[in-house]
């Protein structure tokens, strides 16, 4: 693999204030996102997440339950193994802008109204991942010492 790929994919700046920005975050997505994939933990499942995904306009609803549902879901398991984190980080930080902008924005910023503060602070935390990497204790830091 080129150096310069594994450089930006697995070197970190963090240490291990990352696994603790990592594990929560990622397992929260990863819940958010079984439970528009399976609904699992009173979600409504890819049938349901996407007639209402249509429903708001965000269409096809199927295919934007998925990427939604598959970025929460498969990310949220990367960044809590910290493998691959820039990426989901990433993938994450833009899944939360569409979640903010077609969702949240119209009812403000307190989440007793549906706004958008939590939806803010996970893409804080998953840009904040995206740019200083996974940290010391991580799948990437193994990966990036081997290569």
């Amino acid at each position: 693999m080129n150096s310069k790929i594994t450089q930006a994919l697995f070197h970190s700046t963090g240490g291990s204030a990352a696994l603790i920005l990592r594990v929560p975050v990622g397992l929260i997505l990863a819940a958010h996102g079984a439970q528009k994939l399976f609904g699992w933990f009173g979600g409504y499942g890819l049938e349901g997440t996407a007639n209402w995904l249509a429903s708001i306009g965000l269409e096809p609803g199927y295919l934007m339950a998925l990427l939604a549902g598959g970025a929460e879901f498969f990310g949220g398991l990367a960044l809590v193994l910290g493998l691959l984190t820039r990426p989901a980080a990433l993938v994450a930080a833009f899944t939360m802008l569409v979640a903010i902008f077609s969702v949240h924005i119209g009812n403000g910023l307190f989440m007793s109204n549906n706004g958008y503060e939590y939806a803010l602070t996970l893409f804080v935390v998953s840009l904040a991942l995206a740019v200083q990497g996974a940290g010391r204790f991580s799948l990437d830091n193994v990966l990036h010492k081997g290569a």
